[in-house]
Formats: structure tokens, sequence, C-alpha cells
């Protein structure tokens, strides 16, 4: 169970200076107080429970107050630690605020000063803590709807997310098809005080504009010819929850105006009544379109564009994040060759400078699809360059001749993946063949049993995956 009062700890190899301020610390502040009366002791019980606050002396005899401070900072960089000194040791004040210290005070001391430093100490090291705490749960949650990646382009990215994730502020997400605009919604979802109730979302482009009204806003009984009774629209069922309205850039711009009312008064008229009707939601929108350009033609409200573009985020392409590839294949390589009971999957050197090379036009959309199919098809635990298709089209197993990955290899790596794709397929239809018997695929194919036996080891291909129930033993 968590402790639920801040821990305040006292060191100072003085033992009446350690319980005099303890007195006055626990008199003023709502936390709980230890006293250490040497560093040492205070690395001992740091060890057992992380303090939120440390009021160290500087000058103690085994660990002094600078070397305490560096090494609290290694358990835990959020503890705030306020140093005292005495006359004429402002020099050892300077070095440890350089070390990370949050302020320092003299002696002899105040003790409204005292305890007011404590208390700016302990809400700085609060909003640390909450800090470290949702940038764990950010990447927690982005990891878990696909957002992998560690260039300076998703590092900033998630960074801002950790800011707004757990506010209300309306949010546009850009970027082009496929780079993640909803996996990047349903995360900042997640992170949300509104996380316990589904995120909604909406596809604006598959709505027709009499129907997308009505859904989103919903109609009273009699509205119109066949409404026989009253429909909650989308925005009353994301009460207390995130709304997420997909493509933006398409809705028509009639609906755009019941929408800015949304946005402005929080509330929502159903069509056919006259009553208005108060809606709690957050509203995440995205596009992949040049807002600016449709407003500039007519097609978009510039009031509607400022006020979903309270906060904005632009979700990078792939060919801006080459240096990710690896880290977002992988993930996708553990995802698909999990679900489908192929546990063990992994990528030749080849295979991943093949994915690197390509352009990616559809993003991470069309990098899972190909990962995915890659473990579909893969015939063993290496997906190599020869299992992912060119972006001009899928090639078949049949023609290893028309893969395009290899023209951006070296002579010898395109030379050495095309060898291992021909033996791979070569030994997999000899072992088809003789249901999995390795002695007759060595005839078959003109070797000795034993240099098969090598050649398969090498190429990770498991004859038992080829044996048939009625196939004899070997």
């Amino acid at each position: 169970m968590a402790d639920s009062k801040p821990l305040i700890m006292v060191v100072d190899d003085n033992e009446d200076m350690v319980n005099v301020l303890m007195k006055i610390i626990s008199r003023n502040i709502d936390a709980d107080v230890q006293g250490a009366t040497s560093g040492s002791q205070a690395l001992a019980m740091a060890g057992e429970r992380a303090p939120d606050v440390v009021v160290t002396d500087v000058k103690m005899p085994d660990i002094d107050g600078i070397e305490l401070l560096r090494r609290l900072k290694l358990i835990d960089d959020n503890i705030g630690v306020i140093v005292i000194t005495g006359y004429g040791t402002i020099e050892s004040a300077v070095e440890a605020l350089k070390n990370g210290a949050y302020d320092y005070f003299q002696k002899p001391f105040d003790n409204e000063r005292l305890v007011h430093i404590v208390n700016m100490c302990l809400e700085h090291s609060n909003l640390r803590k909450e800090n470290t705490r949702l940038q764990k749960r950010l990447h927690e949650d982005s990891i878990s709807y696909g957002l992998v990646g560690s260039s300076p382009k998703i590092r900033k990215v998630l960074d801002l997310f950790a800011r707004i994730a757990d506010t209300d502020v309306t949010i546009l997400i850009r970027g082009e098809s496929g780079t993640g605009k909803e996996l990047a919604a349903r995360a900042l979802h997640a992170m949300s005080s509104r996380a316990s109730k589904q995120m909604i979302t909406v596809n604006c482009p598959a709505l027709p504009e009499h129907i997308l009204e009505s859904e989103l806003f919903g109609y009273s009984r009699g509205a119109f010819t066949g409404a026989t009774s009253a429909k909650k629209g989308l925005f009353l069922a994301a009460r207390g929850s995130t709304i997420l309205l997909d493509e933006i850039g398409d809705i028509p711009v009639s609906i755009q105006t019941k929408l800015l009312r949304v946005l402005q008064e929080k509330e929502i008229r159903p069509l056919g009544s006259t009553t208005n009707l108060n809606v709690d939601v957050r509203v995440i929108a995205s596009t992949n379109q040049d807002l600016e350009k449709k407003i500039k033609e007519g097609q978009f409200r510039e009031d509607l564009f400022y006020r979903l573009n309270v906060v904005s985020v632009t979700m990078p392409s792939l060919r801006d994040i080459p240096e990710d590839i690896p880290m977002i294949a992988n993930y996708f390589l553990k995802k698909y060759s999990t679900k489908y009971g192929k546990q063990g999957m992994y990528f030749s050197h080849d295979a991943i400078k093949c994915l690197i090379s390509q352009t990616w036009p559809g993003n991470v959309r069309q990098l899972e699809n190909t990962i995915k199919r890659a473990v579909l098809l893969s015939e063993s635990d290496e997906i190599c360059s020869a299992d992912i298709p060119s972006q001009e089209g899928s090639q078949t197993a049949a023609q290893p001749s028309g893969l395009p990955c290899f023209e951006n290899l070296p002579y010898k790596d395109a030379k050495s993946e095309v060898l291992s794709l021909f033996t791979r397929r070569y030994l997999a239809r000899a072992l088809e063949k003789t249901g999995g018997n390795v002695t007759a695929a060595a005839g078959l194919v003109g070797l000795e049993r034993q240099a098969l036996q090598r050649i398969l080891r090498k190429y990770g291909i498991k004859s038992a995956d080829y044996r048939k129930e009625t196939a004899g033993a070997e």
C-alpha cells in the first residue's frame, strides 16, 4: 500500500540540530519526518523508502552533503534536496545547486523561511514525480497503441502528449494518411482522466451530410419522416469521455456551424428539438488536409479552425523518421508473430536495411500490413528482404528475381540474399515432396544426408514442419 503522506528527511551529524529541524517541520507541514545523523544512515533509510525532500547539512564526517546529494539523485532524481550551510561555506551551496539541489539556507536560520523553502521544495518534488508518472504511463499507453519510436520528432510528440493528455483542451492532430493519428488520439484518451469511459470515434467522410448531422447531434421523435423515436447522438454518447472527429476537413460547412456551437457553448441541440443539452466532452479532431487552404477556398470555417487548433500535433511520416523504422517494425513483428502463433521470428540485417530504404507512402499503416504479410508467409523464423514486397506491387514466392529490395544492397549482400532465398525454397519443396524425410530429400537433391542436415540447420529449416502423418521413420 502506498504511503499517504510525503516523507521529509533531516540529515545532520549534530543530533540536537536534527531534533530541532524535525520539530519545526513536523509542527508546520503535514508529512512524515525522519532524522539521520550521518550521510550513510540517510542513504540506508532512503533505500527502504525514498524521501520526497531531504534537508541536509553540507559538512559531515563520513559522507558530506554534496556527495549525499549525488547519491540521492541516483536513487530517485525527483528527490528534492535542500542544503544547510554555515558561515563561509556559500561556495558549497553553489556547488550543491549545480548538482541539482533545490535551494539552500544559512545557519542560523529563520524558522519561517525554513518551512517556506521545504514547502516549496515538496511541491516541486511532487510536480516532478507526477510528470515522471505521466511520462511512464504515456510511454506504456503509446506503445500499447503502436506509437513507437525514439527519434527527436517522436519524442517531441510524446513530450507534448504528456503535458496535454490529462487536460480538456481541444486538440487537432495533423499528418499524412497512415501516420497514426487515430492511434495518437487513443493514447491521449487513455492518458486522460476520462479513460474509464470508451472514446467515441466518428469517421466524418464515411457519412453523408444528413446522416452525419443526426449521428453527431441526435434527433427528437418526429423530427423527420421515419423518426418514430428519439435518438441520442454521438456527442451525448461521449458525455464524460472523448470524441474523435476523424478527418474533420471533410465535414460540410452546414455542420461546421453547429460544431462550432458545441465547442463554444458546450451544448448541442438535437434535430427537431427546441432544447439545448449540455455536453461534457473532450474533442480531438484529425485531418490529413491543408485546412488553411480550405479556409481560403471557403470550404472550412476560420473560426472553427481556431477553436479546434488550440493545441496542434503533427504526426511525422516515416520518411521523416527512418531511424524509428526498425523499432516500429519489431513492434509489429512481435504483435503478429504472437497473434499467429509464430513466436521467435526475427528480421535479418538485410531485411531491416530493405525496410529503411523504402519510401512508405502509406506510412505506419503500410508498414504494419507489410510486416503482417511477412509473418504469415515466411517459411522460417527469419524474415529476410525477400519476404518484403516492393512498393510497386507484391511479388510471389516463385519470383525471387523480381525483388527490387535487392537493388538497394551491395553486390555481396544481394547475392547472399538471393542464395538464401533460393536455398530455403528449393529445400522446402524437396521436404514437401518427401513428407519431411531428410534421407529421401537428400537423395532427391543429390546431397549426403549429413550435408543436407547442416544446410537445414544453417537456414533454420525444420524437417518436422513438413512431415505427414503417414510418413515413416527416417
